[in-house]
């Protein structure tokens, strides 16, 4: 049976796209010949994931992104093929993570524990991992403020480096050590009177002891002699209290008889006070002085004539 150069040529094209479906299904990373299981993981952002971006566990694929959906809530819905032979736990999560230094993302899988399997459909739990530049951000305030901190260093070792604060330094150490050498001096002189003065010491040392034996020796005594100064003054304190009392007693009876006599009328005092006329007889007399020594203001020639050569007083005459 012979075959029509058409027919070889339909069939032809169709082997051709079926390679190329093929080859780009390959090319994506899509299995050809094998089950895979459809998960989903949700994201509040993608930045840097695309479609048949690698799903991994410990570096190694196990699946790929098939498709990202926006959401009306502005998630993101990924869609994630895994194959068939890889059983993942559903309580495993599904992190979005950096892979290298410019940006790529990958679906990280953080397998979970137990044996109760994502089936075909289930949703993961999802998280995005920080970045390398959210990463270093922390890190590069920390450098910011290290920096800083090291300037202000620097700062005060350039002024302790200046000469002159090296001079005022050297002229510190130059006195400290002089002050030592004083010091060292002063402790050898007195390290020399100890010495000499040892003997002395001691003998002053061993009479406060004798003293304070001969002390607790006589403490009993020393107390009787003390009780016995102590009646005494009490007995002293009390004999003068007394004394002072009836002294007051006495001078207040005096008084109240000096005051007696007065308000009977007796003696001087007595007359001046309840004398009315020897008090009207002494205010008319203080008021007949005032009016003299007025009228001596007035007229001093009534009561004292003088003259240089005496003529005035012959024609008085």
């Amino acid at each position: 049976m012979k075959i029509a150069n058409e027919t070889k040529v339909g069939i032809l094209a169709a082997f051709a796209i079926a390679l190329l479906i093929v080859g780009y299904n390959f090319l994506k990373g899509n299995a050809i010949f094998s089950d895979e299981t459809v998960l989903y993981a949700k994201y509040s952002h993608v930045d840097g994931l695309n479609v048949s971006k690698p799903v991994l566990i410990n570096g190694f694929q196990i699946g790929r992104v098939d498709q990202l959906q926006l959401l009306p809530d502005g998630s993101i819905l990924a869609t994630l093929k895994i194959k068939g032979t890889y059983d993942i736990p559903k309580n495993s999560i599904a992190k979005l993570e950096q892979t290298d230094l410019l940006g790529s993302k990958a679906i990280v899988m953080a397998l979970g524990t137990g044996t109760d399997y994502a089936q075909d459909g289930d949703t993961l739990n999802a998280n995005v991992a920080k970045g390398l530049l959210e990463t270093v951000q922390p890190v590069q305030k920390k450098a910011e403020l290290i920096i800083g901190k090291m300037d202000s260093i620097l700062t005060s070792v350039n002024s302790i480096l200046n000469p002159n604060f090296q001079k005022n330094v050297d002229k510190s150490f130059n006195s400290i050590a002089a002050t030592l050498t004083s010091l060292e001096g002063t402790s050898k002189k007195v390290d020399n009177l100890v010495g000499a003065e040892g003997s002395r010491v001691s003998a002053i040392l061993a009479n406060v002891e004798a003293i304070s034996v001969n002390l607790k020796k006589n403490n009993e005594k020393i107390n009787g002699i003390l009780e016995n100064i102590h009646n005494i003054t009490d007995q002293v304190a009390a004999a003068n209290f007394k004394e002072t009392i009836a002294n007051a007693n006495n001078a207040v009876s005096s008084l109240q008889g000096i005051v007696t006599k007065i308000n009977n009328g007796e003696g001087t005092l007595g007359l001046l006070i309840n004398d009315k006329q020897m008090y009207e007889n002494l205010s008319n007399a203080s008021k007949n002085l005032d009016n003299l020594m007025m009228d001596l203001k007035q007229n001093p020639k009534r009561y004292v004539h003088f003259s240089v050569f005496g003529g005035g007083n012959k024609k008085d005459k």
